[in-house]
């Protein structure tokens, strides 16, 4: 995604607030009614398309449109409501009065406020937008409706200390522990297979770190989501495959993303809007993960279980995260390796599940569980699903 002050006055008016606010700033609030409330919807998003594309992407299992181009207007929301695609965009008099307001899910604020900023009518880049500055905005929205979630999209210097695009405040990650409470929910973007620096192409474990380090900063009391890149963006040589999409994805679910939005944006050799539609293969894998997605909703979305597995490694280098998760009649480790070596991995499950051969959900294959033991090997940044059954009455 590509992307002040006030008077002195208005900022210390500004901290009251959010202070005193709606709420505690690690927190969620309760937005009883909220679509993300749902046990059987799964964030999957595209960032900033035409709502004439809707259909188009629904049929890649895509159920959530992430921002609107000089938006909302009615005609946006009237379409998008036609089409049954809810949305998130940024608060203004349309989206807070129309008939068709109900389509809009959540708000979303300036994207990218981390990096730094353009200054009008120069070339020139300023700082980035202040975290007080942010917060400001975001007591604001709060201050106008407190039914739907604030969204804040932060850049990759989530993930990359030393990404010279926030300027003066590059390598100084403390800011982020100010700019997530300017929010609801926060995501983050960083492109590695199509980076145009050598020294983060093909780093995909990037993805899993940006998602981990928001989830410390927020204590673990706000969604994080993550963004994954699904097109050439700036790159006119490099074209993501759909397994390099596959692992970006569920390493950011694994590590522990609530939602993802796909940014299919083509900037170069020319500019095109829904540059993932351009693409059948790249297409069709994105819809298989999303339909396996869609078809675990119920169980991403549940408690994770904790302690429910021991992964020992070869090396002795930790290297494969596992998140534990279970329905009444399976359960499930999703793992994945923030490798660019192959790991050997031993799983040791802490569940008394009977001896059985596991599937491998997505790659036609099996593996053994034996005494509640078993081993898989991991190439680069690979991830495995793993679904065990249960001993449960009308299972089986």
């Amino acid at each position: 995604m590509l992307c002040r002050l006030t008077s002195n006055v208005l900022l210390f008016v500004s901290i009251l607030l959010f202070s005193a606010g709606a709420g505690k700033t690690n927190e969620l609030p309760d937005f009883r009614d909220s679509i993300f409330n749902r046990e059987d919807f799964f964030p999957l998003a595209v960032w900033l398309q035409i709502p004439e594309k809707a259909l188009a992407f629904q049929k890649l299992g895509i159920n959530l449109y992430v921002g609107l181009w000089k938006g909302p207007t009615e005609t946006q929301l009237a379409q998008l409501k036609k089409a049954h695609m809810p949305v998130m965009a940024e608060v203004n008099a349309v989206g807070l009065n129309s008939a068709n307001g109900n389509i809009i899910v959540g708000w979303l604020l300036t994207d990218e406020p981390d990096n730094a900023q353009p200054i009008p009518g120069t070339k020139k880049h300023g700082p980035p937008i202040p975290p007080i500055e942010m917060i400001r905005r975001y007591q604001h929205i709060r201050n106008l409706e407190t039914g739907r979630p604030v969204m804040l999209n932060l850049g990759q210097g989530v993930g990359w200390d030393q990404w010279h695009g926030r300027g003066p405040r590059t390598n100084h990650p403390e800011d982020y522990l100010e700019y997530v409470k300017a929010a609801d929910m926060v995501s983050f973007d960083i492109y590695p297979v199509t980076h145009p620096s050598p020294e983060i192409r093909g780093r995909l474990d990037l993805v899993a770190r940006g998602v981990d380090r928001l989830i410390r900063w927020t204590d673990g009391k706000k969604p994080v989501w993550s963004v994954v890149g699904a097109s050439r963006i700036g790159n006119p040589d490099i074209l993501p495959t759909g397994d390099e999409v596959r692992r970006q994805v569920w390493l950011s679910i694994i590590h522990g993303a609530q939602g993802i939005i796909y940014f299919v944006h083509q900037f170069k050799p020319t500019f095109v809007e829904a540059g993932l539609l351009q693409h059948k293969d790249l297409s069709v894998a994105v819809k298989d993960i999303n339909d396996r997605i869609t078809s675990l909703a119920r169980v991403l979305n549940s408690a994770r279980i904790e302690d429910g597995v021991t992964v020992e490694e070869v090396n002795k280098v930790p290297a494969v995260t596992a998140l534990v998760k279970q329905d009444r009649c399976n359960f499930y480790i999703f793992a994945g390796s923030k490798s660019r070596l192959t790991v050997e991995a031993t799983f040791h499950v802490k569940h008394n599940i009977i001896d059985q051969d596991i599937e491998v959900l997505d790659e036609n294959r099996s593996i053994q569980l034996q005494d509640q033991t078993f081993q898989d090997a991991f190439g680069p940044y690979a991830v495995h699903l793993y679904r065990f059954e249960k001993e449960a009455p009308g299972c089986g």
